[in-house]
Parts: structure tokens; C-alpha cells; sequence
């Protein structure tokens, strides 16, 4: 099953056309809520009937000036589950706090980054709902659990601080533990993973699409990503990888000109993600 959201251009600040207009859209499935029912139907023929739990999407938009856009009411989204457009039941727009994974960047090429992605880091989650809970994953070819959930700041900035930069880039393999541990092991609903990279992938056995699919699961997180790919051999393909992930997840992914950039990005984030809308259906 696949669902999209798709958000209309109604309110000033969008695109004129629906086309411009960008809202990043998840993938859930629905799960019962009670077991299966057998009723005998008119001809003595037995119909198995459940219930279906509501569906809940998290959705971010943005219009063509890549600004996001947080005024928008219920009548400006339309719900497809398999290309059918579905009946959205309920629609909220609120600040509400999130589990949270701080996903880092730790090969050879990051060390002289770390300092300013740290920092940008920890002002994210300063930014953030104070009752978020966060976990801070570092990774190379390797991925490392450095602080499992807490939203104590000296605990995240010691374990931002394990740095070790070396090795290569194992990408998708860090963000597919870090949502099965969101998976696992979170208190709240909403789940969010926040990953900074400046490269390519090139130490994961898995795919993009291997890794996306897996993001994608019942109840998977919003994925936002921060590239600075400035020294990059391969930028577009870097690029499009991490707009793939985040678009497919119902984040967003920002490309930053500078390092000196990324710490004003990151409170763009934690506004995002205290702006998110939520629709079921």
C-alpha cells in the first residue's frame, strides 16, 4: 500500500500551481485494532470483518522558495492511498514533542566539521520541545549508539564529542538502526532522525532503495538531513540521495553553501518539526 499527501496552493505564499508546491509526504500502513471477526452473512457463508486503526501522515510544506509554509487548513490537502483519494478524519497542527534521533557523520573527512556540527546540534534540540526525547548516533563504516534517549544537553554534547573521524561512510546503514531503534525503543509517537553528511554512502551492503524502504515502514520517522558537500567528488549524486530520503520520509534536506551555515539551518529544523501537520484518515 502506498499513501501520499498532496497539498493545494491556496495561501499566498505558495507556487501558483500545485506543481511548485512540495509537501513531503510518508508511507504508513495500517494496523488492526482488533482481531478479525467471523459473522455468518444471509446465505450461511461466514465474512471475515476487523477494524483498521486511523492512518497518520506527517507532512511538511514548503513553496518554490524552499520556505516552509505553516498556515494552511484541512481543506488544503487531499490523501491518495494507491492513486484513490481517502477521506481525511481528523487534522492537527500542533507543537507536540517527538523521539529523536541526531544522526552525525564521523568519517575522515568531517574532523575539521564536527566543531560547528555540534554546536548546530545542540541548538537544535535547545530550539526543540523541551519534553523531546533524543538519542546520538556517530558513524563511519561503522555506526555507534554514543547517548541513547535522554534531553539532558551535557549528555548529548559529551557524546557529540566522540570524535573518532575516520574511515568511510556507511550512510544508510547508520539511518536504517537508527529508525529500528526509534522503532524499539521510543516513548512517543512522532519520530524524527536529524543527519548531518558530507559525502556519499560508500560503506553500506545496503541500497538507497534498500534503505528507503525500510524508512518507510509502519510508523517509520521523518527524516531531515543537512549535506555539505562543498568538497564532495560526486555532489549531485550525494544530493540526490539525500533528497530522495527525506522526500520519500516527509522531511526535508537543506544544502548549505558554508559550515557557518548549518547552525542557522538546524533552528530552521526544530521550527519545522514543532510545525508539522498531522492528517489521518
Amino acid at each position: 500500500m502506498w499513501a501520499a499527501v498532496a497539498a493545494a496552493a491556496l495561501a499566498s505564499p505558495l507556487a501558483s500551481t500545485q506543481s511548485k508546491t512540495q509537501p513531503q509526504s510518508t508511507t504508513s500502513t495500517p494496523s488492526a485494532s482488533s482481531s478479525p471477526q467471523q459473522t455468518p452473512s444471509d446465505n450461511g457463508t461466514f465474512v471475515i470483518r476487523k477494524d483498521v486503526d486511523e492512518v497518520l501522515l506527517h507532512a511538511t510544506v514548503i513553496d518554490d522558495k524552499q520556505h516552509i509554509v505553516t498556515d494552511l487548513d484541512k481543506s488544503a490537502f487531499t490523501v491518495y492511498e494507491d492513486g484513490k483519494p481517502q477521506t481525511i478524519i481528523s487534522f492537527h497542527h500542533e507543537d507536540i514533542p517527538v523521539s529523536m534521533g541526531i544522526v552525525i557523520d564521523n568519517s575522515g573527512s568531517m574532523r575539521e566539521k564536527r566543531a560547528k556540527v555540534n554546536q548546530a546540534a545542540l541548538n537544535l534540540v535547545r530550539s526543540s520541545n523541551p519534553q523531546d526525547e533524543v538519542f546520538v548516533v556517530n558513524f563511519n563504516d561503522e555506526y555507534y549508539l554514543d547517548q541513547d534517549f535522554t534531553n539532558d544537553l551535557l549528555k548529548l554534547k559529551e557524546a557529540l564529542e566522540k570524535i573518532d573521524a575516520k574511515g568511510g561512510t556507511a550512510l544508510y546503514e547508520a539511518l536504517v538502526a537508527s529508525a529500528e531503534h526509534l522503532k524499539q525503543n521510543a516513548r512517543l509517537e512522532r519520530k524524527i532522525i536529524f543527519v548531518v553528511t558530507d559525502g556519499e554512502d560508500n560503506a553500506s551492503r545496503e541500497s538507497l532503495e534498500q534503505a528507503v524502504k525500510q524508512l518507510q515502514e509502519e510508523n517509520g520517522p521523518s527524516v531531515y538531513a543537512i549535506g555539505i558537500l562543498g568538497d564532495e567528488e560526486h555532489p549531485k549524486r550525494a544530493r540526490r540521495a539525500l533528497e530522495i530520503i527525506t522526500q520519500r520520509t516527509g522531511g526535508l534536506a537543506f544544502f548549505p553553501k558554508t559550515l557557518d551555515e548549518v547552525d542557522e539551518i538546524s533552528r530552521q529544523v526544530a521550527h519545522d518539526i514543532r510545525n508539522q501537520y498531522t492528517i489521518g484518515y
